[in-house]
């Protein structure tokens, strides 16, 4: 069991890149699609429910608008969840759109940064 927690801590503490590479793996590899995956990581925070009102630990990224440079904005969306560039385009032309849900703090600081700096216009929740 103490090697199942060990593999959960590594996964969470995974940086985007390495996130993007994993899913690549999974993809090549095994067959596994990063959407799929993706779909399944989105559900599981959403049940929790009532205890964000206490001390939020997990954070959204929420796509508001894609700003003057969209295409900027899509290869970003694109490089940062993994997903296909029609998928990515999908989440861009759709905003408001969730980007990640249910990261820490510092990774979703990081990734607003990063959306804004192509142009986004970003919220945190």
């Amino acid at each position: 069991m103490a090697d199942l927690k060990d593999f959960a801590e590594q996964l969470v503490n995974l940086t985007v890149k390495e996130v993007n590479e994993l899913a690549t793996i999974l993809k090549d590899e095994y067959g596994i699609e990063p959407a799929a995956a993706a779909a399944v990581a989105v559900a599981g925070p959403a049940a929790g429910g009532g205890d964000a009102e206490e001390a939020q630990t997990e954070f959204d990224v929420i796509l508001k608008a894609a700003g003057a440079s969209k295409l900027a904005v899509v290869k970003l969306v694109k490089e940062l969840t993994g997903l296909g560039l029609k998928e990515a385009k999908g989440l861009v032309d759709e905003a408001p759109s969730p980007i990640k849900e249910g990261i820490a703090k510092d990774e979703a600081e990081a990734l607003k940064a990063q959306l804004e700096e192509a142009g986004a216009e970003v919220e945190l929740k």
